[in-house]
């Protein structure tokens, strides 16, 4: 089986988000059958939950639906650079795969600022491919904020 991305189905949970009024990032868990088990985007106003980050929802419900607190072999992708709440989720949950769009120079826990996964505290590292899909994921999140500020 050759690789598929499965960006277009987070970019469409993206897009979902911003549609009710959350910062526009959205994540899907993809089975190592290449399944997509879990979708959402960002709900942290929408819930009152600052946890309600898009890569948390999914993989709660990916893990629902596996019966287990680990993912072996799932990938995940998002949107945007996870935070560092969210990358160090995704090494607990073990996630063999992160692709995201967007680097997150201000927020960013992967690449940028906390660098999760280089920290000796960190039990599993993922493999991390950055930049799929970047631009369109750029795109959502400049108009998203362009728009709250009346550009």
């Amino acid at each position: 089986m050759g690789f598929r991305s499965h960006m277009q189905a987070a970019l469409d949970e993206a897009q979902a988000a911003a549609r009710r009024g959350e910062v526009p990032v959205g994540a899907v868990v993809v089975a190592p059958t290449g399944r997509i088990v879990a979708r959402a985007g960002n709900r942290t106003r929408e819930l009152s939950d600052p946890t309600a980050h898009a890569e948390i929802l999914a993989l709660r419900l990916a893990c629902a639906a596996a019966g287990s607190e680990r993912l072996p072999g799932h990938d995940l992708y998002v949107t945007l650079e996870p935070c560092a709440m969210c990358a160090a989720a995704i090494s607990v949950a073990r996630i063999a795969r992160l692709y995201y769009g967007a680097a997150d120079p201000k927020s960013g826990g992967v690449a940028q600022g906390a660098r999760v996964f280089v920290h000796p505290q960190c039990h599993h590292v993922p493999e991390v491919y950055d930049g799929i899909a970047a631009r369109e994921a750029e795109v959502l999140l400049r108009g998203f904020f362009a728009e709250r500020r009346g550009l």
